[in-house]
């Protein structure tokens, strides 16, 4: 009984342990999300709300373990999700991406860490954008696609599914992911209004001794002593912060024509798990079976 459940499970990506219990058995779950409900002896409940997954597993327990099963696999949402997510400079991306790579189990990807990690690993890619880097060149647009590619094409990420967090930033970019061939299936918009934004990003200080970041209206330091040591980071100002949301618009205007049809509009003010609601909402209205 424990090798088939195991078997079925592992197709399921959770690992299970059974105990005896009264005249039959008890499951707990030892796997990440997944809940286990046995309502009697000859049935128990399988669901994973992180990959939206549920099935039952309906047989006979007896004193030698033996059980007559049969198990059916209910998916909401496909394996493999292929995410883009856009969010102005504040809007809370980073803490979203973290739930979205929680939730959905998809490898969460910036081009940032992406050319890093392939500069480090001297791929033929990788080295053509340190050339640049290195001249203190802007890397062009063909290279950071190959980055991106090439990422992509990596087992986890065919495995798991991605997010791509802030790429394509450009049209020419996103036109260029196309002619590669990476499409998604979901694209994802942030919204929070300017003015919020502006209010998020003027009030943010750090602390220089321990990198903990405050904010003087929605998170204000718990002392005087560290407020007296705060400090405002150069481009966190009203002015500066402006022109990056200006040219946030500017460019995700153009990206946006580009992924039309799978494009989903998130609210982004409120509580950062209220505003994850509405993502995991829409991503599995957009891509649920």
């Amino acid at each position: 009984m424990f090798r088939l459940l195991c078997y079925i499970l592992s197709l399921h990506h959770a690992a299970v342990a059974f105990t005896p219990a009264f005249v039959g058995y008890q499951a707990s779950s030892i796997a990440a999300n997944w809940r286990i409900q046995s309502d009697n002896t000859e049935r128990i409940s399988f669901t994973n709300s992180g990959q939206m997954k549920s099935f039952q597993i309906v047989g006979r327990f007896n004193e030698a373990t033996q059980l007559e099963a049969s198990a059916s696999d209910e998916e909401s949402v496909k394996h493999g999700l292929k995410l883009l997510i856009c969010g102005a400079p504040a809007a809370g991306k980073g803490t979203q991406c973290a739930y979205i790579k929680e939730t959905f189990g998809v490898v969460h990807l910036s081009t940032g860490d992406m050319l890093r990690a392939a500069v480090a690993a001297e791929t033929e890619v990788g080295l053509s954008a340190k050339e640049y880097m290195e001249a203190g060149k802007l890397v062009p647009d063909e290279v950071i696609i190959g980055i991106v590619k090439d990422r992509l094409d990596e087992d986890d990420c065919k495995e798991q599914g991605w997010l791509l967090d802030g790429f394509p930033r450009t049209q020419a970019q996103a036109k260029a992911l196309e002619d590669e061939g990476i499409t998604g299936d979901c694209f994802i918009m942030l919204n929070v209004p300017d003015e919020d934004l502006v209010e998020r990003v003027v009030g943010r200080r750090t602390d220089p001794e321990t990198g903990e970041i405050y904010h003087m209206t929605f998170s204000p330091p718990p002392t005087k002593e560290i407020e007296a040591r705060l400090v405002q980071r150069s481009d966190d100002t009203e002015e500066k912060v402006k022109v990056r949301l200006e040219q946030y618009h500017a460019n995700v205007a153009a990206v946006k024509d580009s992924y039309t049809d799978i494009t989903v509009e998130i609210d982004g003010v409120g509580k950062p798990t209220d505003v994850f609601d509405a993502i995991k909402k829409a991503v599995t209205k957009k891509v649920g079976a």
